[in-house]
């Protein structure tokens, strides 16, 4: 017998909580409805969440907050909400690591969609290594510190890392010796939909390599695996 999939909302408007609830019920999914932050960390602790639909706007931490938490220890799939629909938002919440968004008001046939591509997608990635409880993690010599999302080289230098060098590092790290295509790369980063352009992946891998001192020319860590795409090619440990 399936288990159905498990939809996290976490909304402060109730009758949102309820219409969704309802709708996505009828739909085949299980779901659970919460107002806030301190409701979300609740309800990812007491079992599995398949994909989180989050509210920008909320009482105490805001979405945005969330997602960046979340991110820091866990890669749900994440669809952001919100009621202004301004460009900047949609930026940040991408920049936070969601998966996609949707300006409120909106119609709940096209949330559903949403739902069902990204869990698709997640469907068709290869199994991460399980990194939710670890701290850190170790690669060739290096160290990546999840809670202060601080990269240490193997001299003990901290080398900064930007928002979405941090997250394609992570996507290596949770799938080490896994050749991973340009989509899967770009499907793991943000969702298909927000970034058509597939050069922009190598792009951001040869930045990633800069920082990891790894040699464009001659890589040793994160390898290009010719018509097929990219590898991390180093054992993982993860550490509390």
């Amino acid at each position: 017998m399936t288990i159905p999939e498990h939809i996290l909302i976490v909304d402060d408007d109730a009758e949102i909580r309820s219409l969704l609830g309802d709708y996505l019920r009828k739909n085949g999914y299980r779901t659970t409805s919460v107002a806030e932050g301190k409701g979300m960390l609740a309800a990812l602790e007491s079992g599995r969440v398949d994909l989180i639909v989050l509210d920008l706007m909320l009482p105490g931490d805001d979405g945005l907050v969330l997602c960046r938490n979340l991110r820091a220890r866990s890669d749900i799939p994440v669809i952001m909400l919100t009621a202004r629909g301004e460009d900047m938002d949609r930026i940040l919440g991408l920049e936070m690591g969601a998966d996609d968004y949707l300006p409120k008001p909106f119609n709940p046939r096209e949330l559903l969609a949403r739902i069902k591509s990204i869990l698709r997608r997640a469907k068709a990635l290869p199994e991460n290594l399980r990194t939710d409880d670890a701290h850190h993690l170790r690669f060739a010599g290096w160290q990546l510190d999840m809670i202060s999302r601080q990269l240490v080289s193997p001299e003990g230098v901290v080398v900064p890392l930007s928002g979405s060098e941090y997250r394609l590092l992570r996507i290596f790290l949770n799938h080490p010796n896994r050749v991973l295509s340009r989509d899967q790369l770009m499907d793991l980063m943000r969702g298909r939909e927000t970034d058509p352009f597939e050069r922009s992946i190598d792009v951001q891998v040869s930045r990633l390599r800069h920082r990891l001192a790894d040699d464009a020319k001659e890589p040793t860590i994160i390898k290009t695996v010719r018509g097929e795409g990219y590898v991390l090619a180093a054992q993982v440990e993860a550490g509390r």
